[in-house]
């Protein structure tokens, strides 16, 4: 690993709300069923960067994840099997081909999938996120900016730092890593950025999102459960 000899100091000095110490819980999604998808093996080369940096890693394979198709498909394992992965997360990765100008189906597919609202538990709130994109030409960011206005719609906490690889086909090497270049330490950066924004927002994130509006409709609720008691 080319990280080995390279200590990472992601902790904010002041640990007075810093009350998680477990490792932080980090879900990559990546947007393509091709095997030799390049789009696959920078989310694996972000899983190797993670879990160097001390994060839990977990992928997953929406190799058989139906069509969105508002609820009908809800009780299918791989639904289930993803929004349980992101309830369990504390960040996100996420990481596309650019295609015809956006991203894939299949990267979208994944995110349509995840609800704002399940019962009481808010899936992707206050999480934090990192995009990355890859293209089979010159470089680009449509991908990572589509799935930056996604990340603000499902709530998350984006990172500023994003990664674009360009040509993507020259990046690996035939074990899947990348070749070490300005992409791959462009990589390391989002991955530590991501680190750090766990670290700080991962206590507080419901203090960060608490918002009027939900507690306005959280007591219309109460209310209307006593006035429907008392009957």
């Amino acid at each position: 690993m080319f990280l080995n000899n390279v200590v990472f100091d992601l902790k904010p000095k002041d640990n007075s709300v810093l009350t998680s110490t477990h490792a932080p819980r980090v879900l990559i999604l990546y947007g393509s069923l091709r095997k030799e998808s390049y789009s696959k093996k920078l989310a694996e080369e972000a899983g190797r960067i993670l879990t160097h940096m001390g994060a839990e890693v977990k992928f997953f394979d929406s190799e058989g994840l139906p069509l969105f198709d508002n609820g009908r498909s809800i009780d299918h394992p791989k639904v289930q099997e993803l929004r349980n992965l992101s309830i369990w997360s504390e960040a996100h990765v996420w990481s596309s081909p650019e295609l015809h100008g956006n991203i894939s189906g299949v990267m979208k597919n994944q995110i349509d999938w995840i609800p704002l609202a399940l019962n009481a538990v808010r899936p992707t709130q206050g999480r934090t996120l990192a995009v990355m994109e890859v293209s089979g030409g010159s470089q680009s960011f449509n991908a990572v900016n589509t799935m930056r206005i996604l990340g603000r719609w499902m709530r998350m906490i984006t990172v500023p730092n994003q990664s674009s690889v360009a040509q993507a086909f020259n990046e690996f090497n035939e074990d899947g890593t990348m070749k070490p270049s300005s992409y791959r330490d462009r990589v390391v950066d989002v991955m530590e950025e991501l680190m750090r924004f766990t670290y700080l927002t991962r206590d507080v994130s419901d203090f960060l999102v608490d918002r009027y509006s939900e507690r306005k409709t959280a007591n219309l609720d109460i209310q209307y459960k006593a006035l429907k008691d008392q009957k």
